[in-house]
């Protein structure tokens, strides 16, 4: 069924009742107004790597604009002018937390609350800066927001020395005493998205009926056909290509449903046996989910903390958690840089995908502002402050390509009240915030 506003389409028509549209020029005389007051839709996301980084192989050369990327760093240069690294942030809440040094680390980042130190159902930190936007746009999106990871998310049980599982496998906080659980299950987030299944089964159901039901994309041809006849050659386009972006997730999904080359016990049925396709497929599924302004709020973990994770892909057959503990022994530093180049690989592919997805007057990356990063710096010594953090897309005016040092032991909530406020959300104070960060000054 599409909804019509006059002689304009609406942004929130939808094919076949289920499927959104991203962004058309048949839509733009409905918009004009909002967009010549600045109110083109934003988006906030975060994409989180776990464990520590090999500090002196992520830190770039000179300062401001001149600055030269590092080894870590290095497959983000096609992206320079769409990121600002960021030096000096730390995070002092971990700092005043008891228990695990991972659980302490991402159980508040994005909070910037110490989290109380239990293994039980009594888990307690603080909402999260991501869900305050969540909260904003949660009106305007069938989506209030998107919590991904690529690996195990229980969230009962001691993961870290006494702390809680929520801690670490978790980094958004509805509010102080409720963690949002992160899907892993490609599956599921694409019935999410595009389906009718009922959200409140589990995972497990929700994947064994998809199974059963035709493709989503089959079921609304007719209606797709109807509506492409009524528009331009560009919107014509723009269709084929979103649907064209849909459809290989779809059957990227069902092939990983379809292996039957690894025992079901090794993964989920629904995720891809190859760690990287396995990453880019929940990117793209990202990616869609803002191209269709189904939601404006995602959270990724790349890997939760404390992640034994192995990549003989990579020529690192050794889990990373120990690895990161290296007592300075060059061959582990050598396979924690490997790894680190790896997930920034990873989150370039992301970059370019949101840079070729047009998006109104620009792309998805113009209207967007992310955070990479992780919680910890050294993972041998746990620490939290100079963060490995870069924030990369131009939502709210952003300027990028550069290197920003800011005053030693700044809080990283700063850069938070920053993204709130280039995202729409104008925000005074956050956690233990000073002040904002201004990457623009």
């Amino acid at each position: 069924m599409n909804y019509i506003t006059g002689k304009h389409l609406s942004r929130r028509a939808l094919i076949g009742g289920a499927i959104s549209l991203p962004l058309l020029d048949a839509m733009r005389p409905a918009l004009a107004a909002p967009a010549k007051t600045g109110k083109v839709a934003q988006r906030v996301a975060v994409v989180y790597v776990p464990n520590g980084i090999i500090m002196n192989q992520w830190t770039p050369e000179g300062t401001g604009g001149d600055f030269k990327f590092s080894r870590i760093l290095k497959p983000l240069e096609p992206f320079k002018s769409d990121i600002n690294i960021v030096a000096n942030l730390t995070n002092p809440a971990a700092g005043k937390a008891k228990g695990g040094g991972h659980a302490r680390a991402s159980g508040s980042f994005l909070s910037a609350v110490p989290p109380k130190y239990t293994m039980g159902a009594d888990v307690q930190a603080g909402l999260t800066f991501d869900q305050i936007a969540a909260q904003k746009f949660a009106s305007e999106t069938r989506v209030a927001s998107l919590q991904l990871g690529c690996e195990d998310s229980r969230m009962v049980g001691n993961c870290d020395t006494g702390s809680s599982c929520a801690y670490t496998n978790s980094l958004s906080w509805k509010d102080a005493e409720t963690p949002m659980m992160v899907e892993v299950n490609p599956r599921s987030v694409f019935e999410r998205l595009f389906g009718n299944i009922d959200p409140s089964l589990s995972p497990e159901v929700r994947a064994r009926r998809a199974l059963y039901r035709r493709s989503i994309l089959d079921g609304s041809r007719e209606s797709t056909q109807k509506l492409v006849a009524t528009l331009g050659a560009t919107d014509r386009r723009k269709i084929d290509e979103y649907l064209t972006s849909i459809r290989e997730v779809e059957k990227r999904i069902q092939v990983a449903e379809k292996d039957t080359t690894v025992p079901p016990v090794e993964k989920p049925s629904g995720i891809p046996f190859q760690f990287a396709d396995y990453v880019k497929l929940m990117f793209d599924l990202q990616a869609i989910a803002f191209q269709s302004d189904l939601t404006r709020v995602c959270t990724m973990m790349i890997g939760r903390e404390g992640s034994v994770r192995t990549y003989p892909e990579i020529g690192v057959p050794d889990p990373h958690h120990p690895l990161t503990h290296h007592r300075g022994h060059p061959d582990f530093i050598e396979k924690v840089t490997k790894i680190n180049c790896f997930h920034v690989e990873l989150f370039a592919y992301f970059l370019e995908k949101l840079k070729a997805t047009p998006d109104g007057d620009g792309s998805l990356l113009d209207h967007s502002t992310i955070l990479y990063g992780g919680a910890i710096s050294d993972g041998n010594q746990h620490s939290y402050v100079n963060l490995p953090l870069l924030v990369a897309g131009r939502a709210g005016g952003q300027r990028g390509g550069r290197y920003v040092i800011a005053p030693e032991k700044t809080p990283v909530a700063n850069l938070f009240v920053n993204m709130l406020d280039r995202a729409g959300v104008p925000t005074e104070t956050f956690g233990d915030s000073t002040g904002r960060l201004d990457l623009n000054a």
